[in-house]
């Protein structure tokens, strides 16, 4: 895998990252793990996975569950996808302007949990770049942590002394301060000092140790070994960490290029195919790697803008994300649209040319992560329907600001919530408002418009914090786990949760639990006492409380002290922490380690949790068995009152859809199905065919729960029972038998981004009822569309059906009742709707030309026309003036007409040849002012109402005014 100077026979991409799994795997015992999707599991902090180490956080964190396999590794190595845009990570806007920042990257790294520390790590490095990579040593520096004395931590001397003893010359190893040599995962956790190695790419014998850390473009960072041997506290001062830990991480696209001989990223064969594919797609000049002022028109900068984007594209869209409103899918539909962007109007490329990009993207990193293969064609679906999407929201966009800019004072700025809306909800880009506002001459008030983007991000921001109290009393932070461990405090024993049974009658009955308490939480430390009216995490040695995990809440319920009846401790919420569990409690008494409980669960809320879990399966089972069995799963939460599932989906759930999954749910529960738990060993779990929901976060041994078939038989080899029926690992609570749900309604469907779907769902009581208010409804919906058959002649009659079904259309859409219901509702309330305004307009025509007949038999041929008419509405009233003024074109019409609320209306239109002189809207004011009211128009129409009591002079008005005109 070594480079040949000179270019020839330069290790493809796909050598260099096997020869990086196969070096730790093989020679060094390492286990090599797939990398995890780019979309965070269990971390809402974190928009994408932008490191190797996120999906080990547990680990350092000490929160792994003691018997997950997770919790099993001690030497690791993969190849993880990275996506490093939004959030803190923001190198969007610098992709394409050099040849180095990526969106997405594929981080190369080996870890060591509490096994191997500095010695090895540093020497299976050089080890790795100097024999298996053959990289020239002398073009090699490593930098290591100089030390901070406001931290009171001394320069890591022993990192320096093992690189040293490996044989790198003093002048190439490096002391560099806490900004470059000291890594931390936030602003609190795990964190310790850092080794870099550097790459010289000029060499030639000189020494470049004074470019190191300097941005020089010659001299570039490519591996980092992080020592995880601190914790830093809330407080800013930092602990020792109970176990060490070694976190490398080396960008693969780096390496290639320092292993191919080039000196940028876009120039190996990660990325050269795709900007041949480019080239081929646009037809205009090939990319030649020009950057700056060299780069005339920004066609190479385009070209790495497009290479690099459609490869996030590709990775995010499989992993689960899709371009969207918010959150790291906001963040993809920014990356898509800049894309396009790009496209278009740099490469003048025509629609589809990213869309086209996708095979060659697969083609090049398909045989590291297939799953981009299986997805090929729903990725170039997803980008061409976003692309066609953004691409008529430009145009919607231009045509405000085009209108905007019309109606807009001279000399003043463009209005700030005009533009904030354009950029928020139609997705339009800030520069590309500057750059049409530039050509029009007009500026955005810049500080006006950062204001509002800065509320938005504080009221985004808002969210997450308010947690965070809870924090501090139920989830351990690292040093109480490791302070519990080597006090010997045992996980909790949580298996009572699983202790009911169904007695004589159908009901549910909950084992009692009687426990320990071993430890109390508080302030993140632990506490053998908590005093009356403080809230507490309580650890038990036992407990029957289920901690919220899954995708199910959390138990509630209290607990008492044995021999004191009458003083209960609520349990408000329950949480699962490196195998132990943490009630949250607010203790209305002192409350002691060594203290004996009686734990009570709020047995109604766990029974309706229990019902909903079951229903969450038994729909996952039902929406694969209608939408085919490409429908995964892709989040779900489980709460007493309802359920949440969000699928795949190809497009929105149809209504006859939706009435299938309910009837195959419904089937189920009839045949009152027992359902089936048994815990196996996880690598047996694993060989299940058809099993949902495998991934890394399970304990091992893992909870199979199988609806109407033994465990034993799914287990089977070559068993195909998981296929036939509901069969997934969980750890919820679960119904023993599927008649206690006794139905299940889907309540909403609807679409969260383009391809995924949500449905919430109620069971039980709640689902009959909607059943009934669905019927209720329907009724209603009939009664009106029977009237509406029997066509009334009364414009007003109609005007208050037209209403009614407004309103019916409201209460339609805000009312729990069967999705498939409210769809077809729906339908026939928009029929209906268009139903009623036809005829109110056809009504309308028809009076207004019957009163129109009259009045110009009334007043022949006279040049003006002024008269009281009786009108249902303005609209008939403007109508009449209308048909006069068609009928006699020469005369100009003012009609007023007295309604029996004491309002008058008035409508009136000019003829075309009294114009400039003669005003319609002038003519509407001078006549409404009179009767206190107002009115508005253009020269040749206008309309208005006033009070009654002005009438009479009104009308004296309305010919003195003709007069004076004409």
């Amino acid at each position: 895998c070594s480079p040949r100077r000179g270019g020839a026979g330069c290790p493809p991409a796909g050598q260099v990252r096997a020869a990086f799994l196969r070096f730790f795997q093989e020679r060094h015992g390492h286990r090599r793990l797939p990398s995890a999707p780019v979309r965070p599991r269990g971390d809402p902090r974190l928009l994408f996975v932008n490191a190797g180490m996120n999906q080990f956080k547990p680990i350092f964190l000490g929160t792994a569950h003691p018997r997950s396999e997770l919790a099993q590794h001690r030497r690791v190595v993969n190849s993880q996808k990275c996506v490093r845009a939004g959030g803190k990570h923001n190198d969007l806007e610098d992709v394409g302007r050099d040849t180095y920042h990526h969106t997405f990257f594929e981080m190369l790294g080996n870890w060591s949990f509490g096994d191997y520390f500095k010695e090895e790590a540093c020497s299976m490095a050089w080890e790795l770049l100097t024999e298996v990579y053959e990289i020239p040593r002398d073009r090699l520096y490593v930098t290591y942590f100089g030390g901070d004395s406001s931290l009171g931590l001394s320069a890591d001397e022993e990192c320096r002394d093992i690189w040293l003893r490996l044989g790198v010359p003093a002048s190439h190893v490096l002391p560099f301060s806490l900004k470059d040599n000291f890594w931390e995962m936030g602003d609190t956790g795990p964190c310790g000092p850092c080794t870099e190695i550097h790459y010289d790419h000029v060499g030639g014998g000189r020494n470049a140790a004074a470019l190191v850390n300097q941005g020089s473009p010659d001299v570039v960072e490519i591996w980092n070994l992080v020592f995880m041997q601190y914790s830093r506290e809330v407080e800013g001062n930092l602990l020792p960490l109970p176990q060490h830990h070694v976190d490398t991480g080396m960008g693969l696209e780096r390496l290639v290029t320092v292993l191919q001989n080039k000196r940028s990223n876009y120039d190996t064969d990660l990325f050269t195919p795709i900007l041949d594919a480019i080239h081929k797609g646009c037809g205009g000049p090939r990319y030649q790697g020009l950057v700056g002022d060299a780069d005339v028109g920004r066609v190479n900068m385009a070209y790495r803008v497009v290479a690099d984007h459609v490869r996030t594209l590709c990775v995010c869209i499989t992993d689960g994300v899709y371009p969207g409103l918010s959150g790291a899918e906001l963040v993809l539909r920014r990356i898509l649209r800049r894309a396009v962007r790009f496209c278009s109007e740099v490469l003048h490329a025509p629609p589809g040319l990213l869309a086209s990009l996708v095979p060659t993207v697969v083609e090049v990193l398909g045989d590291a992560y297939p799953e981009l293969t299986k997805n090929a064609d729903q990725i170039m679906d997803i980008i061409n329907e976003n692309e066609a999407a953004f691409l008529s929201s430009l145009e919607r966009g231009r045509r405000i600001i085009e209108r905007t800019v019309q109606q807009m004072e001279p000399s003043t700025n463009f209005p700030t919530e005009v533009a904030w809306s354009l950029y928020g909800n139609l997705g339009f880009p800030l520069d590309l408002i500057d750059l049409m506002l530039e050509e029009k001459g007009i500026s955005l008030d810049s500080a006006a418009f950062n204001k509002l983007v800065l509320e938005d991000a504080k009221r985004k921001a808002g969210g997450p914090q308010v947690g965070q109290l809870e924090d501090a009393n139920t989830h351990l932070d690292v040093h109480s786990l490791a302070q519990l461990r080597s006090s010997n405090v045992p996980a909790t024993d949580d298996s009572p949760k699983y202790a009911y049974t169904l007695g004589q009658h159908g009901q549910y009955e909950f084992s009692p639990c009687q426990a320990t308490v071993l430890m109390l939480y508080r302030d993140q430390s632990l506490q053998k006492e908590v005093g009356a009216g403080q809230r507490c995490g309580v650890i038990l040695d036992r407990t029957n409380f289920y901690a919220e995990q899954g995708g199910q809440a959390s138990d509630q319920g209290y607990m008492i002290r044995l021999g004191q009846q009458d003083i209960l401790f609520p349990v408000e919420s329950v949480h699962l922490c490196g195998g132990y569990v943490i009630h949250e409690v607010t203790a209305v008494e002192t409350l002691r380690a060594g203290d004996q409980v009686q734990l009570f669960v709020n047995e109604a809320q766990r029974l309706a949790c229990m019902t909903n879990h079951t229903a969450t399966h038994l729909l996952n089972f039902a929406l694969r068995h209608v939408l085919g069995d490409n429908t995964e799963q892709r989040g779900s939460h489980v709460t007493a009152e309802r359920l949440r599932f969000d699928f795949d989906t190809k497009g929105p759930v149809t209504v006859e859809q939706l009435q299938q999954v309910e009837q195959v749910v419904q089937d189920v529960i009839k045949r009152n199905e027992v359902v089936h738990m048994a815990e196996v060993p996880l690598t047996l779990a694993r060989r299940v065919q058809g099993l949902r929901a495998v991934d890394e976060g399970y304990p091992d041994p893992v909870r199979i729960v199988s609806l109407g078939v033994p465990v034993e038989s799914v287990l089977t080899r070559d068993s195909e029972a998981a296929m036939q029926t509901s069969v997934e690992l969980c750890c919820g609570t679960h119904l023993l038998q599927t008649g206690a749900m006794e139905d299940l309604a889907i309540i909403s469907e609807r679409q969260l981004v383009k391809g995924i779907s949500r449905v919430i769902a109620v069971t039980g009581g709640q689902a009959k009822q909607a059943r009934e208010v669905g019927q209720c409804l329907a009724m209603e919906v009939d009664s009106v569309s029977l009237r509406m058959k029997q066509r009334s002649t009364s414009i007003p009659e109609m005007q208050k059906l037209s209403k009614e079904v407004g309103q019916l259309t409201k209460v339609v859409a805000n009312t729990a009742i069967p999705q498939w219901q409210r769809k077809e509702l729906q339908a026939i309330l928009k029929a209906l709707q268009r139903t009623a305004n036809t005829a109110i307009k056809k009504l309308e025509v028809q009076q207004a030309e019957e009163k129109a007949q009259s009045l110009l038999a009334k007043h022949c041929n006279q040049p003006v026309i002024i008269d009281t008419v009786p009108a249902d509405s303005l609209s008939v009233l403007m109508k009449v003036v209308n048909q006069l003024c068609d009928k006699s074109p020469g005369t100009s019409v003012l009609l007023l007409s007295p309604q029996v609320s004491g309002e008058v209306l008035c409508a009136c239109q000019v003829s075309k040849n009294c114009l400039p002189m003669f005003s319609a809207a002038d003519w509407a004011v001078a006549v409404c002012t009179q009767m206190e009211g107002k009115a508005g128009g253009s020269p040749i129409v206008a309309k208005g109402s006033g009070s009654a009591k002005g009438m009479q002079g009104a009308l004296t008005t309305a010919l003195e005014f003709a007069q004076s005109k004409l």
